[in-house]
């Protein structure tokens, strides 16, 4: 069973939808006690980061998410579900995150001032240059994806882990964005699979078959 975290995110349903076209026993919930017993779990999200993490520790979700993480059962993060992973973001002013990746989530700041924060629509994604891979099963789940690959973004803010090499999709927005990360049982992305048509399927595909 496939848990998909319920902290009241726009995304849900369709993140929801999408696993379930791919074949995912899906489960959507809020209780802690589903996520642990879960075999995959899955943490959409959309919104201000402070509120979705206050979300998690309410509901006693974020200790749960944790637990399994360190358990080595298999993550899947979307755009603010990978963003609390980190230790920190500066959105609204210092906010803790769930610290299970060292490093901060920052505002995007192009170096062109005729681009626009929020970063909004398609946008190419690639290897990061000089990344390492074989780096666990997020490896996986970037089988069958070509390149280039579009995939789509809504977004001010992203996360900068404090080892790059755990960066595995990088995009172009002004400034380099970090687009995906991997390490062992986690993979999560800033841009949303559920929106990406053919490409965020195969990624949601491999999640679901990966063992």
């Amino acid at each position: 069973m496939i848990a998909v975290v319920d902290v009241c995110s726009g995304n849900l349903r369709s993140v929801e939808r999408a696993l379930a076209k791919v074949g995912g026993d899906v489960q959507v919930t809020r209780d802690p006690d589903v996520v642990r017993r879960a075999s995959k779990i899955v943490v959409p999200g959309q919104g201000a980061f402070g509120v979705f993490m206050r979300g998690l520790v309410e509901r006693g979700l974020g200790e749960a998410l944790r637990e399994a993480i360190t358990s080595g059962r298999p993550y899947l993060g979307i755009c603010l579900g990978l963003q609390v992973l980190f230790d920190d973001s500066e959105e609204g002013g210092a906010c803790a995150g769930l610290g299970v990746i060292r490093g901060r989530v920052v505002r995007l700041r192009p170096t062109d001032p005729r681009l626009k924060v929020p970063h909004m629509g398609w946008n190419r994604v690639q290897p990061r240059a000089g990344a390492g891979r074989g780096a666990g099963r997020g490896d996986r789940l970037l089988a069958g994806i070509p390149d280039p690959a579009y995939v789509y973004f809504v977004h001010s803010f992203h996360a900068v882990p404090e080892d790059r090499s755990l960066v595995a999709l990088e995009a172009e927005h002004g400034t380099a964005i970090t687009a995906a990360i991997r390490h062992d049982n986690l993979f999560a992305c800033q841009f949303h699979p559920e929106k990406s048509q053919a490409i965020g399927l195969q990624i949601l595909r491999n999640f679901v078959e990966a063992a």
